[in-house]
């Protein structure tokens, strides 16, 4: 029988200590990818950004004798009846940027030691909490928004008949980004979700910046010059976006005037390199230069800075900060997917018989990627062959090996000290900013370049789901798409239950049908399919069914805890209007 691992460690997954846990892995209800153990804390207790280092010899007896959970409040009850050691560990492979070792310091006390064991009593038994429904409702759904594409004369000629959209958080802030918007100079809509990484300042201008740098590349050399006229001029300008945004979904007021002169530099040169001789845009290429104007521009910020205090240090987190994007432009049957990093754009097909099976429009820039490891290595001469990618991580550190920012692996390391020690008091006392890759000898190593994905959509071709990586952690592409597709039908192919090994009697068989039926029959309490979909991330049990129980302990996680059983999720769901996607084939 295999053994358990729990640890303790601080809220910035820096360890602390590992110790042996349960013998019985499948009976033990410690944290982990199946079962979840809720911390068990007495009103007086410190969170674990409390807890303190100790003398070794101190701690090992704790952990012989399986005290140490008391010590710091936590307890999950075994099968064998005795305590185990709570949080886990979070797996390096959970964290998208792995800190270097000589950085590591312990959490500091805020009591001696004396204090901890003597001073205070803690609850040695489970105490049960859980979420009522309508609170975990409420959680659920803080963050979703839909939106349905109009109609005209009482129809809609649009491909898309519109897209929900919902975010959980598990880091504080949420690190996760959102936008959708439709093009008014150009025909389509854009949806992209983006993955923050060391901070949210790069994921936040990403998602407000991207899509206008792409609508700008879409542009007619005609429209460009008006719109340049119109700002020479002092004229309003025309509209080029109109945003579909949640209420939570902000917009930085006090960098506007930076991102429309930089913008503005982009459009300016698209007009001098256009004379307008062709009318054709090509949406891939438009889409290419898209991404990487604007990580040139995120660079060309950082390292100019700005006399204004607090953008010269906005424009420097932006750009030591990174982010992943997955971008869809839909225009009529036409679907291009520009990814960059290791979010997911996934299609959601249904066949003749009523199955749904799950079409990949993107591809993950990691180390599960072969081609992206080759390619890096082609990139940089052979002698870096086994440094540039060690541990699966880029230079053995980040995880993703294409996003915005992440400068740190861009820059010369004589530009990055220059700027460091020009910049303000906050960024040359950051210990992460100062720190040079291992291994760094010929960079740039990152790029924001993305990968395009073209698909013609056909009358099959229901829906698509572009979500960042802490969905497809938690779900396989085929349970997402038949989750999602007999939400939006209605229509339940029942599957026979599977229990994956367990011996189940006949009364819990019982109840897992009684559970389905009843499931059946509430139709679906959701008003939104990506919200559903999250519903089943986080609170799916091992049978494949949301369990209240485990998703009211997940949702309960206090802030330093919940990023180490998973990761943030953003999912945008569009869903395809098969009447005009028919009518565009049948035109042909």
């Amino acid at each position: 029988m295999g053994r358990c691992c729990c640890r303790c460690c601080c809220p910035r997954g820096l360890w602390m200590l590992s110790a042996p846990c349960c013998d019985d892995r499948r009976m033990c209800v410690c944290p982990g990818p199946r079962r979840i153990g809720i911390p068990v804390r007495s009103s007086s207790l410190p969170l674990f950004s409390d807890a303190m280092p100790a003398p070794t010899q101190l701690f090992f007896p704790l952990i012989r004798n399986c005290e140490l959970s008391r010590i710091y409040g936590t307890a999950c009850y075994c099968h064998h009846k005795h305590l185990c050691c709570s949080p886990p560990y979070v797996p390096q492979s959970r964290l998208r940027y792995t800190p270097h070792p000589a950085y590591a310091t312990f959490c500091r006390p805020k009591e001696s030691w004396w204090q901890y064991t003597q001073g205070r009593r803690y609850a040695s038994t489970p105490q049960k909490f859980y979420l009522t429904p309508p609170q975990v409702n409420s959680i659920l759904k803080a963050n979703e928004y839909s939106f349905k594409v109009p109609e005209f004369d009482g129809k809609n000629v649009s491909s898309i008949l519109g897209f929900d959209s919902n975010q959980l958080p598990a880091n504080a802030p949420i690190e996760d980004r959102r936008s959708a918007a439709t093009c008014l100079q150009t025909r389509g809509m854009l949806l992209g979700v983006f993955d923050g990484h060391a901070g949210c300042a790069c994921s936040q201008a990403v998602s407000e910046r991207l899509f206008y740098y792409i609508a700008v590349s879409l542009l007619p050399h005609e429209t460009l010059l008006e719109i340049e006229n119109a700002v020479e001029s002092g004229r309003a300008l025309l509209p080029i976006l109109q945003w579909h945004k949640h209420p939570n979904d902000y917009f930085s007021k006090e960098a506007s005037k930076l991102y429309f002169n930089s913008l503005r530099t982009y459009w300016q040169e698209l007009i001098d390199l256009n004379t307008g001789e062709s009318s054709d845009i090509d949406v891939k290429e438009a889409l290419i230069n898209a991404f990487k104007r604007l990580d040139n521009d995120i660079s060309l910020e950082a390292q100019v800075g700005d006399p204004n205090s607090f953008l010269n240090y906005l424009v420097l987190r932006v750009a030591f900060s990174g982010a992943t994007a997955c971008v869809a432009h839909v225009d009529g049957v036409d679907l291009h997917v520009a990814n960059t990093g290791d979010s997911r754009a996934m299609l959601g097909v249904q066949e003749e018989d009523g199955s749904w099976s799950a079409v990949t429009l993107s591809n993950d820039h990691n180390a599960q990627n072969e081609r992206e490891i080759e390619r890096l290595k082609l990139e940089h001469p052979k002698n870096e062959a086994k440094s540039v990618v060690k541990q699966d991580r880029l230079l053995g550190l980040l995880m993703p090996f294409r996003a915005f920012g992440d400068v740190k692996f861009k820059w010369s390391i004589d530009l990055q000290k220059r700027v460091i020690e020009s910049g303000p008091d906050q960024l040359n006392d950051n210990e992460y900013t100062k720190f040079i890759p291992p291994n760094y000898h010929t960079p740039p190593y990152l790029t924001a370049e993305p990968e395009v994905t073209y698909h013609r959509l056909r009358p099959q071709d229901k829906f698509l789901v572009l979500a960042t990586d802490g969905l497809w952690e938690t779900m396989h592409r085929q349970d997402v798409v038949r989750i999602v597709g007999e939400y939006l039908t209605g229509m339940h192919h029942q599957q026979p239950i599977a229990v994956g090994g367990y011996k189940v009697t006949l009364g819990q068989m019982h109840g897992l049908l009684t559970e389905r039926r009843a499931k059946m029959s509430s139709v679906f309490e959701d008003q939104n399919a990506a919200t559903h979909l999250i519903r089943h991330a986080v609170g799916n049990n091992e049978f494949g069914t949301v369990d209240h129980e485990r998703l009211s302990k997940m949702l309960s996680l206090p802030e330093e805890l919940a990023r180490m059983y998973r990761d943030d999720i953003t999912i945008i769901v569009v869903q395809f209007n098969s009447h005009v996607v028919g009518a565009y084939q049948n035109q042909e």
